[in-house]
């Protein structure tokens, strides 16, 4: 069961807005290869705000995503992107329907 969550919010540097876009498509195969992350969206808030939201069954899944090769890429390549530092909030699950 699907227990926990993060979410961060992403704004893109002056003039980053489409990089950044294309940063996140990449991310993609990456968060595929997570098997502790079963779900994971890159979201488009406005034209230059982000988002990411990835869920876990536990807290080892997310800690292992925070240390994986995704966190690796956003804190190398997202400061050229991103407005920094980030706020990666920690969410408890209380529901989900996946249809």
């Amino acid at each position: 069961m699907i227990k926990l969550a993060l979410f961060v919010r992403l704004e893109a540097l002056p003039g980053k807005a489409a990089e950044a876009q294309d940063f996140l498509h990449t991310a993609l195969a990456l968060a595929n290869d997570e098997a502790t992350t079963p779900i994971w969206f890159a979201l488009k808030l406005s034209p230059t705000t982000f988002g990411v939201f990835d869920a876990f069954h536990d807290e080892d899944g997310r800690q292992r995503h925070l240390n994986g090769p995704i966190a690796q890429a956003l804190m190398s390549k997202g400061q050229e992107l991103f407005v920094f530092p980030l706020n990666i909030e920690p969410i408890e699950v209380l529901g989900l329907k996946n249809a």
